[in-house]
């Protein structure tokens, strides 16, 4: 019996990343890249928690280099909506043990605008 790691309406326990959830991240790595203004050398999915809505809401934690790591919001569409995948936000300077939590308020994090996301 396959384990899935969420619940409708709340945010699940952190979770290893999955070949699935690196897709997710694949799929948005060069908009990461461009709202970061950064290319890393390394863009791997560590751990991530995900929320139930209509669609998915996901925070990941992706390894970008040496002890270097940040952390996106992302968003996934039902797939009868078309399933599309959009970055929501990025957090930069994170490291391997901080906590995988809600991202900041716009003034602390690069959250991106509504006419980025369409």
């Amino acid at each position: 019996m396959a384990y899935i790691c969420g619940m409708v309406g709340g945010h699940s326990d952190v979770c290893e990343a999955t070949d699935e959830i690196q897709k997710i991240c694949d799929q948005v790595k060069d908009e990461t890249f461009s709202f970061t203004n950064e290319k890393y050398k390394e863009f791997r999915a560590t751990k991530y928690k995900q929320q139930v809505v209509a669609g998915k809401n996901f925070l990941i934690k992706v390894h970008v280099g040496g002890d270097n790591y940040i952390h996106m919001s992302v968003f996934q569409g039902l797939p009868c909506y078309g399933g599309r995948v959009q970055l929501t936000g990025v957090e930069k300077d994170k490291k391997a043990d901080d906590p995988l939590e809600h991202l900041k308020p716009p003034e602390q994090c690069q959250v991106l605008s509504a006419t980025m996301l369409s």
